[in-house]
């Protein structure tokens, strides 16, 4: 344990997460896959949004931005294009991602800019009391949801494939060595990267769910998943109603921040005028 100390803020310690949360499992798994692959620190950049999962990069020791709710991506995005060497990161929540942020996701995948979204995703809006969220399954229970969710809810991993993600991934809190696999390989993809991580909150959703707490919570998740490994082997009728984890989707296309410096070299030679003032990973552009 004492070599990954480095990877964090010591003096942000102990952290705020109710026990038994999985949020500290995947913060983990972040870490040791960043340490496998030897980045340097000062290359990476954290970005969250809103949420408990987004209150990891308070206690990551790296450049890091808290930022507004749904906001991640956005943020994230500028940090790429502004400096394209930089490894970027995104811990985002089910709520933060995939409702407010939603359409910053799906733009995101569409442009296939190199950054890797991980969402921990735990069925509820965890940080206010439990609300159902946009991945709450149908049938089960928030606080906005007292009778039951009549919602059907998304499919992260399907969503960001159709969108134009090009690495697309899931794992669980309970499959630990899977996550922290998945998300290096995201990290080292070039192109727009998603790992959906299951978790547990068993202070609402397993509570609200009489599911039980956080041990009971987790295997409820790991219950419901089946490798997709295994899952190619077996008959429909095994697979039915199992969520699908493991590497789902992989695939090369060009890349957003490779493009548009592309097209500013385009610009420059075509007309060296337009290029007023150029710095190390950039330009601006003259609108004179």
């Amino acid at each position: 344990m004492a070599e990954f100390l480095s990877y964090f803020r010591r003096d942000r310690l102990p952290h705020i997460w109710c026990p038994g949360c999985g949020n500290g499992t995947v913060t983990g798994a972040l870490v040791r896959a960043i340490d496998k692959l030897g980045l340097d620190k000062n290359n990476t950049v954290i970005v969250s949004g809103i949420g408990c999962s987004s209150r990891s990069v308070g206690y990551l020791d790296f450049d890091t931005l808290h930022t507004t709710h749904g906001r991640a991506i956005a943020f994230a995005t500028g940090v790429k294009l502004a400096n394209p060497k930089l490894k970027v990161v995104v811990i985002t929540g089910d709520g933060d991602c995939a409702a407010i942020g939603g359409n910053h996701f799906i733009h995101a995948a569409r442009r296939n800019i190199d950054i890797t979204v991980i969402i921990i995703n735990n069925d509820t809006y965890g940080m206010t009391n439990g609300q159902a969220s946009p991945m709450t399954p149908r049938g089960m229970f928030g606080t906005t949801a007292p009778y039951g969710n009549i919602e059907y809810n998304f499919d992260l991993c399907e969503l960001a494939k159709a969108a134009g993600a090009t690495y697309v991934a899931r794992a669980t809190t309970y499959h630990y060595v899977l996550l922290e696999d998945l998300i290096a390989k995201a990290i080292m993809h070039k192109g727009f990267s998603v790992v959906e991580a299951l978790s547990q909150c068993p202070t609402y959703f397993g509570r609200k769910n009489k599911i039980g707490g956080a041990v009971e919570t987790l295997n409820w998740i790991k219950d419901q998943t089946i490798n997709v490994k295994a899952a190619a082997s077996l008959p429909q009728e095994k697979r039915e109603g199992k969520i699908l984890i493991g590497e789902l989707y992989k695939s090369e296309k060009a890349e957003f921040t490779e493009q548009y410096l592309e097209l500013i070299d385009r610009l420059r030679e075509a007309d060296p005028s337009y290029i007023r003032n150029e710095g190390e990973s950039g330009c601006e552009l003259n609108s004179d």
